[in-house]
């Protein structure tokens, strides 16, 4: 069962299937894993222990940034990311990144914002559109309409607690037009718009 695998400069955090949305574009529709990580999809969530004993399989000097993202939407598990977020810290000195769709709000039925204060350096959350609609259509939320905003509010919201905040958006599936709308909503909220390079 993979529980940590490596892509370039990174180590990754696989820690639940599980996710809110069913992405028309998610990779996990076509593959199990990423960079010859081995299969992605778990046989039963890992219990913190077991991911914290992972860590001991790695040279933890090697890595630029910590990054919970696996086949399953990390926040998820978020009191548990935050307890390895910790460890990891505190024990490696390590950048922590968060790659999410941004809806734990919905998710915990709460303001989650300051829980990553302190644990997480970068929060990287998938825009995908500036347009409610069009963005239901493409991430089929089980949350539907309403999580477009709640992302955003989410989105500004950690801002006041978490250093690097990103939303993106991947190039060519969107207009210039649209990347424009784009940009200035993450200007609006006071985070950092970027734009992936497609991958096919």
């Amino acid at each position: 069962m993979v529980i940590l695998y490596e892509v370039y400069e990174n180590l990754y955090v696989n820690m639940t299937n599980r996710c809110p949305c069913a992405c028309t574009f998610c990779l996990r529709q076509t593959m199990d894993e990423m960079n010859h990580s081995g299969s992605l999809w778990l046989e039963r969530e890992p219990e913190v222990e077991e991911v914290i004993a992972a860590f001991d399989r790695f040279d933890m000097t090697k890595y630029r940034e910590l990054v919970f993202c696996g086949f399953g939407e990390p926040t998820e598990r978020l009191a548990d990311l935050l307890k390895v977020a910790e460890y990891a810290k505190k024990t490696f000195g390590i950048a922590v990144r968060v790659n999410t769709n941004g809806l734990s709000d919905l998710i915990w039925e709460k303001d989650t914002a300051p829980m990553y204060e302190g644990l997480v350096d970068t929060i990287s959350i998938s825009l995908n559109t500036p347009d409610p609609e069009e963005y239901l259509k493409l991430t089929r939320s089980k949350f539907g309409i309403q999580s477009h905003a709640a992302m955003l509010r989410f989105a500004g919201n950690v801002s006041r607690y978490v250093p690097n905040v990103v939303l993106s958006t991947v190039e060519t599936t969107i207009t210039e037009a649209e990347e424009n709308q784009c940009r200035e909503i993450c200007s609006r909220l006071g985070v950092t718009y970027r734009i992936l390079p497609f991958e096919d």
